[in-house]
């Protein structure tokens, strides 16, 4: 029987865990999606105890407290920190094959030094300890940050953004990693959503001027990406329910702006060819700058409309979606790749199902100028997960280029959750180190560690550009 969460984690044999130890565990972190705020990277607070930095916005354990009986008072409600905490340490126990209960151990034996298993029985004993090493020190934002050994972190910006704080950072020499900005307009492409026009007026505010029309309103954004740019944005992103596809002229496009406007209401059929034409517009600028883009597909949000209305989104109320995806996906990238204004693309599946659609998709497209055009993203959001990041790597390892895989992304608004790389490395590890005990791989160790190195840390530097920069 093996120790729990040891040295070994998930390294089930002696290739695996040469691959770990000599190749994965050393290398830094570059987090090139996730939803950390770089106003707290800049105002670098201290925290108030292990409660604040572990389950405020923390919506996974949100979900996972709602399963198992809690109420809302302990966990968005005004309960006290250590009674919210009491409550998550409940939970532990039963959370037996959940990616929360590694996620939060590995948190506890890095930050912390606590080896023991939270639960209910020991959630005292582990506050105490782990608010004592706060009240120490080293558990500020950028503490964390510089401890946990990465050195770039791409936040996800609203394009109305001011990215004061991503200035602020820049100019701030004492702190080495690098803190940008990516590109991301939810909102601009959200015509049919009730925050349009509120952004809208904030998007007129911050260009100073009126935005009358479709032409208006991509002219800003061309602005707002050159703005973006200048601040060393490499990487925009986009979160699509289902992907659009349907094609209109610019008389169309500028006649669903204008019913908008008057407070009109869209059919789904405008709505669908609004959101194909500005991002097919955002996409060739990507492209003209050499961006990468991240397309997240497949997330169902806010399906409960009450909470929604108690206490707004992100808190917990999302679920994938069932679409087809490949006949639409396909389209919007040939009309851009026929027009040689396909940017470096990243395609995420928050549905498994779709594992193969979108890893024998990037095939389409890749072109012999750049290396891993095209790319599979890494098992996000209800699929990393053991099983999720598994069946991940097994379908582009059947389908692609492994060694070509840009790698793990934090996708956390917490941070403490640094060791979700460690997590998915040693899952990398034993994935490659299986392939050889198998017989399936040579061991040849020398490509095996400059090919976790890669996955881990340096494939993505390239890909997003960023190397060049000092990291």
């Amino acid at each position: 029987m093996k120790k729990f969460m040891d040295s070994e984690f998930l390294l089930d044999n002696a290739a695996a865990s040469e691959l770990y130890h000599s190749a994965a565990e050393g290398m830094p972190i570059f987090d090139w999606h996730c939803h950390i705020s770089p106003k707290e990277i800049y105002e670098n607070k201290q925290p108030e105890d292990i409660a604040s930095l572990w389950l405020g916005g923390d919506h996974y354990k949100w979900r996972a407290m709602r399963s198992f009986g809690i109420d809302e008072e302990y966990i968005t409600g005004k309960a006290s920190n250590y009674e919210k905490f009491k409550a998550w340490a409940g939970v532990m126990s039963s959370l037996i094959g959940n990616a929360l209960y590694h996620w939060t151990h590995l948190e506890l034996q890095r930050y912390f030094g606590i080896e023991e298993p939270l639960s209910g029985k020991t959630a005292d004993a582990i506050w105490k300890k782990a608010n004592d090493k706060i009240a120490a020190g080293g558990f500020r934002p950028r503490d964390l940050i510089t401890i946990s050994n990465v050195r770039c972190i791409c936040t996800t910006d609203d394009s109305a953004d001011s990215l004061e704080y991503h200035k602020l950072l820049a100019e701030d020499s004492s702190f080495a990693c690098k803190v940008l900005p990516a590109f991301r307009p939810d909102k601009a492409l959200g015509i049919d959503l009730p925050g349009f026009l509120p952004w809208l007026a904030s998007l007129e505010e911050r260009i100073g001027a009126k935005i009358n029309g479709y032409a208006d309103l991509t002219a800003a954004l061309k602005g707002r990406i050159a703005f973006f740019a200048s601040m060393g944005c490499r990487a925009s992103d986009h979160a699509f329910a289902a992907v659009p596809y349907a094609r209109a002229d610019s008389d169309e496009l500028e006649a669903i702006f204008a019913k908008k406007l008057h407070g009109g209401s869209l059919s789904e059929e405008e709505t669908e060819k609004y959101g194909t034409e500005l991002m097919r517009f955002l996409m060739a600028e990507y492209a003209r700058l050499g961006w990468g883009c991240e397309i997240h597909i497949g997330p169902m949000r806010n399906n409960n409309t009450r909470m929604f209305n108690e206490i707004g989104p992100d808190t917990g109320f999302d679920s994938l979606t069932d679409h087809e995806v490949a006949d639409k996906l396909s389209r919007l990238l040939d009309s851009l790749a026929v027009e040689d204004k396909l940017p470096a693309t990243v395609l995420f599946t928050l549905n498994p199902k779709d594992n193969y659609v979108l890893g024998s998709m990037l095939g389409n497209f890749q072109t012999g100028s750049a290396a891993g055009k095209m790319q599979f993203g890494t098992a996000w959001w209800f699929n990393d997960n053991l099983d999720g990041m598994r069946e991940q790597m097994k379908a582009l390892a059947n389908l692609g280029v492994f060694g070509k895989f840009i790698g793990m992304v934090t996708d956390s608004r917490s941070f403490l959750s640094y060791p979700r790389h460690e997590y998915f490395r040693r899952i990398l590890c034993g994935f490659l180190g299986d392939m050889v005990e198998r017989g399936l791989y040579p061991n040849d160790m020398d490509t095996l560690k400059q090919m976790v190195k890669d996955i881990s840390f340096n494939n993505a530097t390239e890909y997003f550009g960023i190397s060049g920069n000092g990291v």
